[in-house]
């Protein structure tokens, strides 16, 4: 992904930091309107210093967030941490069959104006 997309994507977001000392350590952050729709995206905790509780306490932190109260939808994608996620009322999704994609996995490999 190139810098200028990274950066834009974190302007636009409610955006969490785990550090240690001054060297981040984890990140997370939410695109939500704030008001009824949120979406958990690019949760990570670097590898050595995971199994020590930083992940749970990332997502608790996000979970009670002031700003993320009294949301209809709170919506996430992971590949291997739904056990985690579970113990924060994430579940698979209620209605599956209503949900649709468009979805673009190469699309930081085109040229810089087909995503501009």
């Amino acid at each position: 992904m190139p810098f200028e997309i990274l950066e834009k994507s974190v302007h636009n977001s409610l955006v969490f930091g785990v550090y240690r000392q001054e060297k981040q350590i984890g990140f997370a952050r939410v695109i939500t309107d704030y008001s009824t729709f949120a979406y958990l995206a690019d949760v990570f905790v670097l590898e050595q210093f995971r199994k020590i509780g930083l992940g749970k306490w990332l997502i608790e932190t996000i979970i009670n967030h002031p700003d993320l109260q009294g949301l209809q939808r709170f919506l996430l994608v992971t590949k291997d941490a739904h056990e985690l996620y579970q113990k924060f009322g994430f579940f698979e999704l209620n209605k599956p069959e209503r949900f649709m994609e468009k979805w673009h996995p190469n699309i930081y490999k085109q040229s810089k104006s087909s995503y501009e």
